[in-house]
């Protein structure tokens, strides 16, 4: 028997009705979501999360590494040719954060190109992915690169092919370095979700979703048929987790009708045919 998909509720775009992430694990909770993800989680303390955490009886599954400064335009670390240092310091700080949370998986992103030259940035990131990977393996926590959208979402965004990061994951060859295959962007960056989900499922360790091109809910309203991905991946074998990364149009506790009329749960129980 095919095991369910299992879903994780991202706290940093859902339940946005609450304006502390530490109120969210509850409400993810609430929901019926067993499992939960967030994107930066550096605006509380990790004390107060892994409290909220434990408190809400959730799984935290997915972080990002620390980003740079945001207000600046900064958008991750890894690939910054003149910031290495300050890359591996702060990767120490998400490791504290994931291991509060008790969290196995980590997205370390790469920042923009905007002030360097790409062959620099290349070298750097190469570098820097080989040292987060050893690094996090000695925690447990799987390492993991994110090609983002530049048309839209990401713009200057380092790593916005998703062949070029299988590509430095095939170089890099580390068993603890996986691909984030996240559906939105992947539909953005080149299309063809079925091929590539098939050709680049040995390499991905997560998944994340949301529909095109609103980055709303991942209902039947746009250019992706949800209800078709969901059972290519079970067709497929995916065993790991799916971040609902999107955009409630309305409130998140309204716009979780899609699960019910496409026919999966938050609970993670079987999916309905």
């Amino acid at each position: 028997m095919k095991m369910p998909l299992k879903f994780a509720a991202n706290i940093s775009m859902l339940f946005q009705e609450i304006p502390s992430l530490l109120g969210r694990f509850k409400a993810a909770k609430d929901a019926g979501f067993k499992y939960t993800e967030c994107t930066f989680p550096y605006s509380e303390g990790p004390e107060e999360l892994e409290k909220a955490c434990k408190e809400a009886g959730v799984e935290h599954v997915l972080i990002n590494s620390w980003p740079g400064k945001m207000e600046k335009g900064e958008l991750g670390l890894a690939a910054l040719p003149d910031r290495v240092q300050d890359f591996r310091m702060q990767l120490e700080l998400s490791i504290e954060y994931a291991n509060c949370l008790n969290c196995k998986r980590m997205h370390v992103t790469a920042g923009r190109t905007s002030r360097y030259k790409l062959e620099e940035m290349e070298t750097t990131y190469l570098e820097n992915l080989r040292f987060a990977a050893d690094r996090l393996q000695k925690e447990g926590i799987m390492c993991l690169i994110e090609p983002l959208n530049s048309r839209i979402t990401a713009p200057n965004y380092f790593l916005n092919n998703l062949q070029k990061g299988v590509d430095y994951i095939k170089k890099i060859n580390h068993p603890n370095l996986k691909l984030q295959f996240d559906v939105f962007h992947a539909q953005i960056i080149s299309g063809d979700l079925t091929g590539n989900l098939k050709k680049f499922l040995p390499y991905i360790g997560h998944i994340q979703i949301a529909q095109v091109p609103d980055r709303g809910e991942p209902d039947l309203q746009g250019e992706v048929n949800y209800k078709y991905i969901f059972q290519l991946l079970e067709d497929i074998g995916y065993d790991g987790f799916i971040g609902l990364e999107y955009k409630p149009r309305t409130t998140t506790t309204e716009g979780l009708k899609w699960m019910k009329e496409i026919g999966v749960s938050p609970s993670c129980e079987e999916t309905k045919k």
